[in-house]
């Protein structure tokens, strides 16, 4: 029933910038906070950011400054602006949404690939 599809994936050069987004489909009534996470290979998944539904927002210290993250609670879609990206950002980000009452969703992905 509820659906996320993350787009805007792809392979950029270092210090390039890429710009992340997910739309979000389906019977949400309520939600408590949106965001990204990252899993790259041989690597945990991660947090890079999350924003409540009061506006307030959380960064990865290995992406603060250079990463910003927006949503629009109404039409359920969350954004990464990503600047000044490192081979290190090199993961499949993956979006969700967490419910007021404690429902986690999750798209499926989309791969961000940065060269040297």
């Amino acid at each position: 029933q509820v659906q996320l599809v993350e787009s805007g994936g792809g392979l950029v050069q270092a210090g390039g910038s890429l710009s992340l987004s997910c739309a979000a489909s389906g019977s949400i009534f309520r939600l408590d906070a949106m965001g990204w996470h990252r899993q790259a290979p041989g690597k945990q998944r991660e947090l890079v950011a999350a924003i409540t539904s009061g506006g307030s927002t959380n960064y990865a210290d290995s992406v603060k400054g250079r990463f910003t993250i927006s949503s629009d609670n109404a039409k359920i879609t969350v954004n990464l602006q990503m600047n000044s990206l490192k081979p290190e950002d090199t993961a499949a980000y993956f979006c969700y949404v967490q419910t007021n009452r404690g429902t986690y969703y999750w798209g499926r992905g989309t791969q961000v690939t940065v060269s040297s």
